[in-house]
């Protein structure tokens, strides 16, 4: 009688955690709808953050290893972006980086029982690292964008001339450039978003020099400036314009090419000079010792 009482208080208790259970995972059920108004919902799967989601959150903290200023964050910001890197989390990766290059150096340096002096020096070294990079990286895209805006001018001159406004000749010509210089065609478009949000033209184009802190865009950015504010043909400054960055790049590349000789003195010396002196007066010294030592040669 008592196995029967118990079996029977089992079924009504499992009866009734399943029928609460089916009531509140039902999406059509009345009384499921009420649990979950009253903040009775179940609990979804949490998703795993993906690879790089999970760098940067231990990247994160090693970000907040260095004391930066306002002023030094947003000029490695301006950095950043003009290396072509402008999404926030960017910052955050070169930031930690430095610090994890920092403390990788430190650990190396007193793990293979260097000095102080080396100590201080790999950690220098690894602090100083990244902020290398980023230079170079900023001066081959600034390189890139000085080669393909002579392109960019003579579309943008062909597309004013055909009869369409400035900011649809910019866009017309990011689009065409796509493929052939991709940074300044993103450049472009950014540009087109901002006019798009708003902005004044001006404005756009003075965020442009920023992003990209080339002087050729700048002095572009300065005719269009002054050619939007006067009210003068766009096309013809534009022109204008364009034959000058041409005389400009002549004058950089006999400028360069003046440079070649000075720069080529020191291979010079140090490689072709010695070999010419040894094949010339090798044979002779050899001569001359065996001449004056006859006994020594043989």
């Amino acid at each position: 009688m008592l196995i029967a009482l118990v079996i029977v208080i089992f079924l009504t208790v499992a009866l009734v955690v399943f029928s609460f259970g089916a009531a509140a995972y039902a999406p059509t059920s009345v009384i499921g709808t009420r649990l979950r108004a009253l903040g009775f919902q179940p609990r979804q799967k949490e998703e795993k953050p993906a690879f790089k989601e999970r760098i940067e959150q231990a990247l994160d903290p090693l970000s907040k290893a260095i004391p930066l200023s306002p002023s030094e964050v947003s000029r490695t910001r301006a950095w950043l972006i003009q290396a072509g890197f402008r999404e926030p989390r960017h910052l955050t990766l070169y930031v930690g980086s430095r610090a994890a290059l920092t403390a990788l150096g430190f650990v190396t340096a007193i793990a293979a029982g260097l000095g102080m002096t080396f100590v201080v020096s790999l950690a220098g070294l690894g602090f100083f690292i990244p902020r290398f990079v980023l230079k170079r990286l900023i001066r081959e895209r600034q390189q890139r964008v000085r080669l393909a805006l002579p392109d960019a001018l003579d579309l943008t001159v062909i597309c004013v001339e055909a009869g369409l406004a400035l900011d649809q000749a910019l866009m017309r010509v990011g689009e065409d450039l796509y493929h052939a210089h991709p940074d300044l065609s993103s450049e472009f478009h950014l540009v087109n978003l901002e006019m798009r949000a708003g902005k004044p033209r001006a404005e756009a184009l003075r965020n442009l020099t920023e992003r990209t802190g080339v002087d050729d865009i700048r002095a572009l950015v300065a005719t269009l400036i002054q050619t939007d504010r006067f009210g003068t043909s766009v096309a013809q400054a534009l022109r204008v314009h364009s034959d000058s960055l041409r005389t400009e790049r002549r004058q950089r590349a006999e400028e360069q090419a003046a440079k070649t000789t000075i720069k080529m003195v020191i291979p010079l010396v140090l490689f072709i000079l010695p070999s010419i002196i040894f094949v010339t007066l090798g044979p002779a010294i050899i001569q001359l010792y065996r001449t004056l030592l006859p006994g020594s040669g043989r």
